[in-house]
């Protein structure tokens, strides 16, 4: 079955597209594909400001792509749909094809 592009169909291809452009906001979704993450956490696992991060987790949420649950004082952070994890394992077989390199073969972990 083929879906037919509609303008709100494309819209949201777009949104997910602006999300994976930047490299710190691809890192986000698939560090949140395996659990739900505090921003601190998630700043330290992968090497960026919290400012830096925020602003990132922001832009995801725009996006509809994540979502903050109140733990008290704290926020943690995960993907929006159940959905989303399993359509970033396949981007990321797509990635394979695009780019062979970026995985060693039977070790890759991605």
């Amino acid at each position: 079955m083929t879906l037919t592009a509609s303008l709100p169909h494309t819209a949201a291809v777009a949104r997910l597209g602006h999300a994976l452009s930047d490299t710190s906001r691809a890192a986000i979704l698939l560090a949140l594909r395996e659990t739900p993450a505090y921003p601190s956490d998630l700043a330290d696992d992968l090497g960026v400001s919290r400012q830096l991060l925020s602003n990132h987790l922001a832009c995801l949420r725009g996006c509809g792509l994540v979502v903050g649950v109140a733990e008290g004082r704290r926020t943690r952070y995960e993907l929006a749909d159940p959905h989303l994890a399993p359509a970033l394992e396949e981007l990321m077989r797509v990635a394979l094809i695009v780019d062979p390199t970026c995985c060693d073969g039977d070790g890759c972990t991605c």
